[in-house]
């Protein structure tokens, strides 16, 4: 005879919650012990959480980490992107399930997952090849964020020398490192970054 798993769906939408609670009450390997809109109207312990999100949501790992006191957690949502769902797997969940998924899916993402396997449906995990990870720009130091500045507004590195104390050789360097951690290759695109980055605000640095 086989172990009959205990399930909660945590679902925001009604006609969601009804649609995952039949799928899952469906399973002759599962139960369904509570179906409620969100996880702080869960109680006790679970053999799986099952977790539908409406919509991508920035604060995924922090419902993970809310729900997992109750038991293994499998997320019911769309895409996330690469660092999200990275976090979360970190953060303790089982897998991820798309809201397009075939229900043959869902029940094989239910069963993997609350035997403590690892579950990525095929709708996300082709995702993982497509979207190139996020590149993660490395910090400006002081000297270079204020060299920044005064390359942005006009000034040569010469000018520049002057005004912050140093050789030409140094601010030259300091130009070629901020170039470097801005991927950036000409004074156009340098100074479109040193805005979006809010160097150019200080009116200490203008004309």
């Amino acid at each position: 005879m086989w172990t009959v798993y205990e399930i909660a769906v945590v679902a925001k939408l009604p006609i969601w919650r009804a649609g995952l609670e039949k799928l899952a009450g469906d399973d002759p390997e599962a139960t369904v012990r509570s179906a409620v809109p969100g996880i702080d109207a869960l109680s006790g312990r679970y053999d799986l959480v099952l977790l539908a999100l409406a919509r991508p949501d920035p604060a995924a790992g922090e419902l993970v980490e809310r729900a997992l006191p109750y038991g293994p957690v499998l997320v019911n949502a769309e895409w996330p992107g690469r660092d999200a769902l990275r976090k979360s797997i970190v953060t303790g969940v089982r897998g991820w399930v798309s809201r397009h998924a075939e229900q043959a899916a869902v029940r094989e993402a239910l069963r993997v997952t609350v035997r403590g396997g690892f579950y990525l449906c095929s709708h996300l995990s082709g995702r993982l090849w497509e979207e190139p990870a996020e590149q993660k720009q490395e910090a400006l130091a002081p000297r270079e964020a204020e060299t920044l500045r005064w390359i942005a507004s006009g000034y040569t590195h010469s000018q520049i020398a002057l005004r912050m104390g140093l050789s030409q050789a140094t601010v030259n360097t300091y130009a070629k490192r901020i170039r470097a951690k801005l991927n950036v290759g000409n004074k156009a695109d340098l100074t479109r970054r040193a805005i979006e980055l809010g160097h150019l605000r200080d009116s200490a640095h203008t004309r």
